[in-house]
């Protein structure tokens, strides 16, 4: 008699971790897959990252702004939605694309778009050129969520939590390495003059970090290309579907699967995971757009001053320390407190990491230069910042368990991204808009943005108390 499903009776002697679930043998996960999956989850945000080192020095070298310094956020943030509109208007339609053609297909022509968008980036020398190559870069990239959706096919139960915290991992990593190619390879003609002679470098600046970054996605295109296995069922090599039987016998509800309506996936076990998903992407994505500005801002107007180049090296430190960290320490942290602990103590993180903007004001202000004071303000800031983005592999789990069944994961995790992606359309022309309105018109001291910000962290602290206590066993 089976018994696995009977209620079960909790007392004050019943463990909070059950001797069934510690004992259950945890899955190894497919290496060669998961590994390459991460290459192209890397190659992505250095392509996107590399250009938030240059983009208010850009914006300027544009004269959009007329030479108003505290206007270049308004610009600035519109250049950084674009990419979000257009990902906002397509990334639910490449999802359910993919549940019906394959996965490969679909990440293959994001790759593509991404690499042509980047090229058509660097050579743009007019304000229209930047944004026709961010909404196309939008428009042919709905990758980030087939990724997931990959992740979670490729992971069960008891591994789930190992696989998706990777993913925040690979775009630590390319947090780290895309400010550095941008910070490092913009105007070249300037930091190595014999080499980058030739008037090509002159009229088009900040073309070879975008080179670069578009050489990472021709190699993750080949990688994929040749060595990703499809994890579609219906869309399987007949010698790995014979492997997987089961999977095989649901090819056919799976195609119906695909063709189920949005609507019917809006039940509150769904929504409230992606609500979450939507609040963290647009503070993160807020915050994120924030830093290069606050970087890049003159000390007469409460900012630091610096230069692409330190602002390149500022950004990849703190990427580099997140990789690590999470490389390290997420999946642990997640087996001992539980996703949910972990998503409410990294959210409250936010508050005091925000507060960090006005105080590093107060003492440019007070003591006249950047100095160790500064840096030690900006230490704090990126260890409270590197708590905040363990948010991220938790609430992936959330969003990816919330799937009633693997043959929704797709349109699910194309749900989530949807809500993200528009969450990511409105934080950075909020938040630098915000920031540029602050200081032109010195509401509350040029500090309105960040109390604006701290109000919203209320709100996702609230959301998140609404989570599941346990991860749904999807293999049940």
């Amino acid at each position: 008699m089976d018994t696995s499903n009977s209620p079960r009776i909790i007392n004050e002697t019943t463990p909070l971790v059950t001797a069934g679930a510690s004992k259950k043998p945890k899955t190894p996960l497919p290496k060669l897959q998961i590994g390459i999956l991460m290459v192209l989850q890397l190659v992505e945000p250095v392509a996107s990252m590399s250009i938030f080192p240059y983009i208010n020095q850009l914006i300027r070298e544009l004269d959009i702004t007329g030479g108003d310094d505290a206007a270049v956020g308004y610009y600035a943030g519109i250049i950084e939605s674009l990419f979000f509109v257009a990902q906002t208007l397509t990334v639910l339609r490449w999802s359910r694309l993919s549940d019906r053609i394959g996965r490969k297909p679909v990440l293959l022509v994001g790759l593509s778009g991404t690499c042509i968008s980047m090229l058509c980036f660097g050579l743009s020398t007019t304000f229209w050129g930047l944004v026709i190559s961010r909404c196309m870069c939008g428009v042919l990239n709905g990758n980030v969520s087939v990724m997931k959706t990959m992740v979670g096919e490729l992971t069960d139960s008891t591994n789930m939590a190992q696989g998706f915290a990777l993913v925040p991992i690979m775009w630590c990593i390319g947090g780290f390495i895309g400010p550095l190619i941008g910070g490092t390879l913009a105007r070249p003609q300037d930091n190595w003059p014999r080499l980058f002679a030739h008037p090509f470098w002159n009229k088009y600046p900040y073309f070879l970090p975008c080179a670069v970054s578009a050489c990472g996605l021709v190699l993750g295109f080949f990688v994929l290309l040749f060595f990703l296995e499809e994890t579609l069922s219906t869309k399987r090599r007949p010698k790995l579907t014979a492997t997987l039987g089961a999977d095989s016998d649901n090819g056919e509800g799976l195609s119906r699967t695909s063709t189920m309506p949005v609507r019917s996936l809006l039940i509150p076990t769904i929504v409230i995971p992606i609500a979450n998903y939507a609040m963290l992407a647009l503070l993160d994505i807020a915050i994120m757009a924030l830093l290069p500005l606050f970087f890049s801002t003159p000390t007469y107007l409460g900012g630091l001053g610096l230069t692409p180049s330190r602002i390149g090296l500022c950004m990849a430190i703190f990427a580099m320390a997140d990789g690590v960290f999470q490389a390290l320490f997420l999946a642990k942290i997640v087996d001992w407190i539980g996703p949910k602990r972990l998503f409410t103590v990294s959210v409250s993180c936010f508050i005091p990491a925000v507060l960090m903007f006005p105080v590093m004001s107060w003492l440019i202000h007070t003591r006249g230069m950047v100095d160790y004071t500064i840096a030690f303000a900006l230490l704090s800031q990126l260890v409270l910042m590197v708590v905040w983005d363990m948010a991220f592999g938790t609430v992936f789990m959330f969003v990816t368990a919330s799937a009633p069944t693997k043959n929704v994961l797709g349109a699910v995790n194309g749900l989530g991204q949807t809500s993200a992606s528009m969450a990511r359309v409105i934080g950075p022309a909020f938040a630098t808009s915000l920031f540029a309105f602050s200081k032109e018109h010195n509401i509350l001291n040029g500090n309105a943005v960040y109390v604006v910000l701290i109000m919203l962290a209320g709100v996702l602290r609230w959301l998140g108390s609404h989570l599941p206590d346990e991860i749904q066993d999807r293999d049940e």
